[in-house]
C-alpha cells in the first residue's frame, strides 16, 4: 500500500508532501474531508504496533478535555483517533508495509529514504 493519511488545510502537512515529492502512485487522503474509518486505522496499527503510535498528544483538544491527566488504554486512544481527526498524528505515510506517523524530522527523512531510496 502506498498512502498518506494528511489534512490539506495543514501548513506542516504541506511542506512535508512537498518535501517527500510523492510520487503519483500514493493514494492521498484528507483525514478532515474523508474522515478514517476503523478498518484503515486497524491497518495503521498492524503496522505501528499500537494505537499510542499514532495519537498525537499535541492535539489541541488533547489539552482542552486535559486528556494528560487521564491513562489513556489503547482502547480510549483508537476511540479518540476515530472521535475527532485532530487526535491523529500527521501525516501518516504508508508505504508497502512500512508506516511512519508524525512529523518528527527523523520520521520524514525516513519516509523519504524509503520512498525514493
Amino acid at each position: 500500500m502506498k498512502k498518506i493519511y494528511h489534512l490539506s488545510t495543514c501548513d506542516t502537512c504541506k511542506k512535508i508532501l512537498k518535501e517527500l515529492d510523492v510520487p503519483s502512485s500514493f493514494i492521498l487522503q484528507d483525514i478532515k474531508e474523508e474522515p478514517i474509518t476503523e478498518v484503515q486505522l486497524e491497518e495503521m496499527k498492524e503496522l505501528s504496533g499500537n494505537y499510542e503510535a499514532l495519537f498525537s498528544k499535541r492535539a489541541r483538544l488533547y489539552k482542552e478535555r486535559e486528556l494528560k491527566n487521564e491513562a489513556l488504554t489503547e482502547d480510549r486512544f483508537k476511540n479518540l483517533i476515530l472521535e475527532h481527526y485532530t487526535f491523529l498524528k500527521r501525516p501518516v505515510i504508508i508505504y508497502n508495509d512500512q508506516i511512519f506517523a508524525g512529523n518528527a524530522k527523523k520520521n520524514v527523512e525516513e519516509a523519504k529514504t524509503a520512498i525514493h531510496g
